[in-house]
C-alpha cells in the first residue's frame, strides 16, 4: 500500500522522518503566553505544536500565535464546527477534530468545505472516549471499534472531497492502543499520528508511552508522535526524541551509555553519568560517550565510543578511540570533561 504524504505547514508526514508534536497548556487566547510556550517547545526540538480552541477568542488568537513562532500550529477543536472554521480562517496549519463530537455528518461537511478552501490537512482523532454508540454497542471499547470509528469519519471527509487526512486511534491502555494502530495501518495509507492518551504522570507515563509508541515504530508504523504527559510539555518533546533515538530513528545526537553499576564500582559512576547527560542533552552531533563502572571490562564494553571513562579505586582510564589515558581519580572528571568539550566543538 503506497503511503500518502500530507504537508503540515511545511512538515511532511508520511515521507519517512517522524515528526515530534506537543500541545500547549496555556489558553490560546493568551497569545503572548502561548507563543512563549511554543518557542520553548521549538528549542527542545518540537516540529509541530497543537493549541486548544475552546472559544472564539482562542480561535482568533491563532493569527497572533502564528506570527510569533516558527513551527506549524494545529488547532484542536471539539463540539463546534463554527470554531473549527474560525481557527482555520485565522491561519491554523492543520485542524484536529474528534469526529464523534463535532456535530455528525453535517458538522464534518462544514469542516470539510473549510479545510479544502484553505488547503490544509485535518486529523481524525478517535479515542476510547469518542467512539460512536453503534460501534460501542457492537464491539465495546476495542481496537475494532476505534478503527471502525476513525475510518467511518475518514470516509465522510472523503465523501466531501478531503484527501489530506492524518489519523489517530488512541487509548490509555497500551495493548489496546498498539492493537488498534496495527489494525489501522493494515487498512489505510494515510499518515498515522501515534500516542498513548491520558498516559498519566511521571515515570509511569513515560514507560507507557515508550512501550506503546516504541512498539509501533519498531513495526514501521507511525509518521508523527506525541508523548502525552501531565507535566511541562517540553518534557514531552524530550521524551519523544528519546523514544526515536532508542528505536534507531534519530541519529543526530550525543548518546550517553553508562553502567548500571555494581559492587565492583569504586567511583561515582552514576553521578558522573548524570553530569555528562546534562551537558550533552541538547547537542546535535552524532557521538557516543561512555561512562563505565570499572576498569576491568569498561573499555572493552564501550570500545565503539568516541570518548569514554572507566574508574577504579585510585585511578580512572579515559579512552578515545585506540588511545587510553590513565589519570588519578581525583583529576579524572576534570580531564574527562576537558576532552569532552574538545570533542563537542
Amino acid at each position: 500500500m503506497q503511503k500518502k504524504t500530507v504537508n503540515v505547514g511545511g512538515v511532511a508526514l508520511g515521507g519517512g522522518k517522524i515528526a515530534v508534536q506537543s500541545m500547549t497548556t496555556v489558553r490560546t487566547g493568551d497569545a503572548e503566553g502561548c507563543v512563549a510556550q511554543i518557542l520553548a517547545l521549538e528549542a527542545a526540538g518540537c516540529d509541530i505544536a497543537r493549541v486548544a480552541v475552546l472559544d472564539e477568542r482562542d480561535a482568533r488568537a491563532i493569527a497572533a500565535v502564528k506570527a510569533g513562532v516558527h513551527i506549524p500550529v494545529v488547532a484542536d477543536v471539539h463540539f463546534s464546527p463554527r470554531l473549527a472554521v474560525l481557527a482555520v480562517e485565522a491561519g491554523a496549519d492543520k485542524l484536529r477534530i474528534n469526529p464523534g463530537n463535532i456535530g455528525g455528518e453535517k458538522g464534518i461537511a462544514q469542516v470539510a468545505d473549510c479545510v479544502k478552501a484553505h488547503k490544509i490537512p485535518v486529523r481524525v482523532g478517535a479515542n476510547t472516549g469518542s467512539i460512536e454508540p453503534h460501534f460501542l454497542e457492537k464491539y465495546g471499547r476495542s481496537a475494532e471499534a476505534l478503527v471502525l470509528s476513525a475510518l467511518e469519519n475518514v470516509r465522510i471527509l472523503e465523501k466531501y472531497g478531503v484527501g489530506d487526512i492524518v489519523i489517530s486511534v488512541k487509548a490509555s491502555d497500551v495493548p489496546l492502543t498498539v492493537a488498534a494502530y496495527r489494525m489501522l495501518a493494515a487498512r489505510t495509507a494515510y499518515p498515522l499520528h501515534l500516542g498513548v492518551t491520558e498516559a498519566g504522570v511521571g515515570e509511569s507515563a513515560l514507560i507507557k508511552s515508550a512501550a506503546g509508541i516504541g512498539s509501533l515504530l519498531l513495526d514501521g508504523i507511525g509518521d508523527t508522535i506525541r508523548v502525552s504527559l501531565s507535566d511541562d510539555p517540553v518534557k514531552e518533546v524530550y521524551a519523544a526524541h528519546g523514544i526515536l533515538r532508542a528505536c534507531g530513528l534519530e541519529k543526530d545526537y550525543a548518546e550517553v551509555v553508562a553502567c548500571p553499576t555494581c559492587g565492583r564500582c569504586e567511583y561515582d559512576c552514576m553521578g558522573l553519568a548524570k553530569k555528562v547527560q546534562a551537558r550533552v542533552q541538547d547537542v546535535k552531533k552524532p557521538l557516543k560517550i561512555a561512562v563505565m563502572g570499572c576498569v576491568v571490562n569498561g573499555p572493552g564494553e564501550a570500545k565503539d565510543a568516541d570518548l569514554g571513562i572507566a574508574g577504579g579505586r585510585e585511578y580512572c582510564v579515559i579512552f578515545e578511540g585506540e588511545k587510553q589515558l590513565r589519570v588519578a581519580r581525583a583529576d579524572a572528571e576534570r580531564v574527562f570533561f576537558g576532552m569532552l568539550e574538545e570533542l563537542l566543538k
